[in-house]
């Protein structure tokens, strides 16, 4: 079993200590409940609401950043995926996630669909998710609306990837009583589809009058929320058998991968 915890957290706009300082105590706190993997949000040290790309430089990390130094001490043996502000050796701003463990970053990934005014602040990714070969399973990290976009779901499964981990920011939008949130119903079937697990870890709180789904969630091969984090500050935590994925088979006839028709697509 794989231990992964997603923590909810309220991110400052700007405050990218207070920030760093409140995402490593995360990691510290599911680290010491036995959390192999932990997702953190999307620019979780830096927040999202930015009014330009200048404040959005202002609050911009490189991947070497000692910052990063308080994620890796966190860690110990866990693997840390969070979100943040790159700026690049090319002086771009990109919407980032780093992969990291105590050892060290393991990657970067620049979020390849940027949603809405992030197109007026970021510059796209150049590169699609690779799957991670870590000490705790096959990661395929990507951001938001990357998950949106099944041609790079179905992609990373294809090449073995166990686990999708996911910094979010989703807004909130009306959705009808007792209905999942959308984006969680999409991950929900990313991960049925392709029989893997996905973390999806949104944040929490008000930012320049944006509020959040606070849709955090762990979903199971099968596509089942097995946990999530409602509303608020939390730390969501669940056991994954990720060995599961291995098999695609749904019955004695159902092969989720070999059953495609790449034939005719």
């Amino acid at each position: 079993m794989t231990r992964i915890a997603c923590a909810q957290i309220a991110p400052t706009l700007g405050a990218v200590a207070a920030n760093v300082e409140l995402s490593a105590s995360a990691i510290a706190d599911a680290v010491a409940q036995g959390a192999d993997v932990v997702v953190l949000p999307e620019l979780a040290t830096s927040g999202y609401m930015f009014a330009d790309a200048d404040e959005a430089r202002s609050a911009a990390l490189r991947p070497t950043d000692p910052a990063f130094d308080a994620w890796r001490s966190a860690a110990v043996e866990a693997v840390v995926v969070g979100g943040f502000c790159e700026l690049g050796d090319d002086g771009l701003l990109y919407n980032s996630a780093v992969a990291l463990d105590g050892d060290g970053v393991i990657a970067t990934y620049r979020k390849t669909h940027l949603w809405d005014r992030e197109k007026l602040i970021f510059t796209r990714g150049s590169e699609l998710p690779s799957v991670l070969r870590t000490r705790h399973g096959a990661i395929a990290v990507m951001i938001c609306y990357d998950l949106e976009f099944g041609e790079v779901t179905r992609r990373v499964a294809v090449e073995g990837a166990e686990l999708i981990a996911a910094p979010v920011n989703w807004p909130a939008f009306p959705r009808p009583e007792g209905e999942h949130a959308g984006e969680v119903i999409t991950a929900m079937s990313t991960a049925r589809l392709n029989r893997i697990a996905v973390a999806v870890c949104d944040r929490a709180g008000e930012e320049r009058g944006q509020l959040w789904t606070e849709g955090t969630a762990i979903i199971d091969p099968d596509g089942w929320v097995i946990a999530d984090a409602g509303p608020g500050p939390g730390l969501v935590i669940a056991d994954v058998d990720l060995s599961r994925t291995h098999d695609k088979m749904l019955t004695e006839y159902v092969d989720l991968l070999s059953d495609r028709r790449v034939d005719l697509y």
